[in-house]
């Protein structure tokens, strides 16, 4: 199986008629994925390479019977197009768009938690969800990943999100679904959310998690590791070198005093029964030995 979106999810683009959200719109149809629609108000009635583009998320999935959204719109219009998304009865919406305003992804992510309960938002500044062989919503090159199980992956990294499932490639072990999070402050579904979805499907026999240093989400799964995983857990946290008090890439790579760094996270997890690689490749490593013990 796969978590959040399999071979049956049809796909509406926001933005499919700007350069990105055509480049990668496409790209994700000849994958496989069902992209069946694209909006844009002004262009409604016109088509992207054959597919359709319509005015509203809610004309798109009337006409199409779309589940899902991806938004390719600039950060500015980030909000308005995912309460579009939502009023027009998706559940589940990919905001690969940087530079989302922190104030506008926590109204955000309470907007939907207290009118749209059954709507899933990940991201906003994230690399999107990947069922290899299934499903590819977002900036993830699909023939990096290998389908067919039986390791799920969620990364705060877009890059090290690539490196997880390549690493597993090569050592051909594949992949449930691959989950990026992004690293903004605001995060429509965590760790937390992933490690859970994970522990409930079957096909997924373990788990290889991401982190990064700033903020507590690391921490966090730590603890709900602990309490609730039965599957094992393999993890990297970027970041060991990183100066203190300094941000480091992400919005939410900010470490405040003993709080948020990596050695601090490393030590959480490892007390949860995580195992930590030092590097990506050790990780993979682990995973790999974990893997042939299953």
């Amino acid at each position: 199986m796969s978590i959040f979106v399999d071979e049956n999810t049809k796909v509406v683009y926001q933005g499919l008629t700007g350069s990105q959200g055509r480049f990668y719109g496409l790209l994700n149809r000849d994958y496989g994925t069902k992209v069946v629609a694209g909006t844009n108000p002004k262009k409604a009635g016109t088509d992207v390479d054959g597919i359709p583009i319509y005015a509203t998320v809610g004309d798109a999935v009337e006409a199409t019977g779309a589940t899902a959204s991806c938004v390719f719109i600039p950060a500015p219009g980030v909000k308005s197009a995912v309460l579009d998304a939502a009023e027009g009865g998706v559940d589940f919406i990919v905001v690969i768009t940087e530079g989302v305003p922190m104030h506008d992804e926590a109204w955000l992510f309470n907007k939907l938690q207290r009118d749209y309960p059954d709507v899933r938002l990940l991201g906003p500044n994230c690399p999107g969800i990947i069922s290899p062989g299934k499903c590819n919503i977002g900036i993830t090159a699909g023939h990096i990943a290998k389908a067919g199980g039986p390791v799920g992956i969620v990364s705060r990294s877009g890059t090290l999100t690539y490196q997880a499932l390549y690493e597993l490639k090569q050592n051909n072990i594949g992949c449930t679904t691959c989950v990026g999070i992004g690293g903004d402050p605001v995060p429509g579904t965590n760790f937390i959310d992933c490690l859970a979805a994970f522990e409930a499907d079957p096909e997924t026999k373990a788990v290889m998690m991401i982190g990064e240093i700033g903020g507590a989400a690391e921490e966090e799964a730590a603890a709900f590791i602990g309490e609730h995983m039965t599957k094992p857990v393999v993890a990297y946290v970027a970041g060991v070198t990183a100066p203190a008090g300094k941000k480091m890439g992400h919005a939410g790579a900010i470490v405040t005093g003993n709080k948020g760094t990596a050695q601090a996270k490393m030590s959480a997890l490892k007390e949860a029964g995580v195992q930590v690689g030092l590097n990506p490749t050790e990780a993979g490593e682990l995973m790999v030995e974990v893997v042939a013990k299953l």
